[in-house]
């Protein structure tokens, strides 16, 4: 070690006091020193013990699944301290004097024991990240929102029944985690934190959406799945920035808004496991969506603007109450994956045929008799399921279907096999009759 990244004597004694802790709960050899890594690779190290220096100071602390039941009060005189990483400890409080850690900057205390966070980590005001997911606790301290350059919070699996009102003045906020706790209700104020991208609200009790929702606008990413709410504000049309995923399963939504074509940036929409009983004809604006999943609802038809999903990969209405398809369905030309199992469909479009994309087809449990010809088109499908429907026979087009790797018939009224499945068969399709 460089004489100049050799820590003050004061430092050595705390690193000193805390390698003899760690040591004598073995999690460290005896006589050992915390081992001293750089500090570019402090945050993804593989290391679960490591310190790193800087300028002859100690800069950044990781202590990960160590056993550790208690910090030592000494750490708050580390006060060049920027990241402190104590996850997966047996921590069931921390030591008052990390509110001393003035400069710290990123603070890890994920899968410890902790049922509550000390008032003076209002202290921190130069943090920037507070990850505390999987520990115990019931409510935030008030002081939070004095943590005015806070980016990342991330409390999720906890045992939250409220959050304060001064979170509403983390203005730097960017991303939320608060999934799998016990909140019934969101104060009004947490809405005004508009520069968040990031919100995770599922798992959770709650039963209303505020509409002032819409103030958000720039999240990519939201989650309101595992709740139990009943209707969304028209305002989430106004989230016009969601990009990446948007999470509404496991409610009782009976419909969703209108303004959902408003976002035209969606990728991924998830609104399974609902009451859905009709999509609005809006959803075709969703020009960007790659993967629809709508299983377990209770929808009768899906609407002719499906079709203009051009960018649509996967779609997933399973468990619903379909008895046809969209004309339209024929227009999605990059659909890979359709799984429409478990409906009352009883005939398939003749558009069917032009999903020259499509790869696996599920169609059990259904009220199919016939298939159209043009499913012999389907040239890329390599899985194709078609157990328990009331099939007789199949058009000969289906010969053509060389990709085909499974076949599945069962528990139909075929009257006579195909002489063509020994031609599948030969080219290593399974058939299953």
């Amino acid at each position: 070690m460089c004489d100049e990244n050799i820590p003050s004597s004061l430092e050595i004694q705390i690193l000193q006091e805390v390698a003899e802790m760690l040591q004598e709960i073995d999690s460290l050899e005896k006589g050992a020193s915390i081992p001293v890594i750089s500090r570019d690779g402090i945050v993804d190290s593989e290391h679960k013990i490591a310190v790193s220096l800087e300028n002859g100071t100690v800069v950044a602390l990781i202590m990960r699944h160590a056993g550790l039941a208690s910090l030592p009060a000494s750490l708050g005189q580390l006060s060049n301290l920027r990241v402190l990483d104590v996850t997966g400890n047996l921590l069931t409080s921390l030591p008052a004097s990390i509110g001393n850690l003035r400069q710290l900057k990123k603070l890890y205390l994920d899968a410890n024991l902790l049922t509550s966070l000390p008032e003076i980590l209002g202290n921190l005001q130069s943090l920037e990240e507070l990850h505390a997911d999987e520990n115990q606790l019931t409510l935030l301290p008030e002081t939070i929102g004095q943590l005015t350059h806070l980016k990342i919070l991330n409390v999720y699996n906890n045992r939250l029944i409220a959050i304060p009102t001064s979170l509403s003045r983390l203005a730097q906020l960017e991303e939320i985690s608060l999934d799998r706790n016990q909140l019934t209700a969101l104060p009004e104020s947490f809405w005004q934190l508009s520069n968040l991208q990031i919100l995770h609200l599922g798992e959770n009790q709650l039963s209303t959406l505020s509409a002032r929702i819409g103030n958000l606008t720039r999240l990519h990413t939201l989650d309101l799945g595992h709740n139990q709410f009943a209707a969304l504000p028209e305002s989430l049309g106004d989230l016009s920035q969601l990009t990446y995923f948007l999470y509404l399963s496991n409610n009782r939504l009976t419909a969703l808004p209108e303004s959902l074509g408003n976002l035209a940036k969606l990728r991924y929409l998830n609104a399974t496991d609902n009451l859905l009983t009709t999509l609005p004809e809006a959803i075709g604006n969703l020009s960007q969506l790659k993967e629809l999943r709508l299983y377990n609802n209770q929808l009768a038809a899906l609407p002719e603007s499906l079709g203009k999903l051009l960018q649509l990969r996967e779609l997933h209405v399973k468990n619903n109450r379909l008895v046809s398809l969209p004309g339209s369905i024929g227009s999605l030309a990059n659909l890979r994956m359709f799984d429409v199992s478990n409906n009352r469909i009883t005939a398939l479009p003749e558009s069917i045929g032009r999903l020259a994309s499509l790869a696996e087809l599920d169609l059990r449990n259904n009220k199919l008799t016939a298939l159209p010809a043009s499913a012999g088109k389907l040239r890329c499908l390599a899985f194709l399921d078609l157990r328990a429907n009331t099939l007789v026979s199949l058009p000969a087009s289906m010969e053509g279907l060389t990709k085909l790797e499974k076949l599945d018939l069962r528990w139909n009224k075929l009257r006579v096999i195909p002489e063509w499945f020994q031609g599948l068969e030969q080219k290593g399709c399974i058939i299953y009759v």
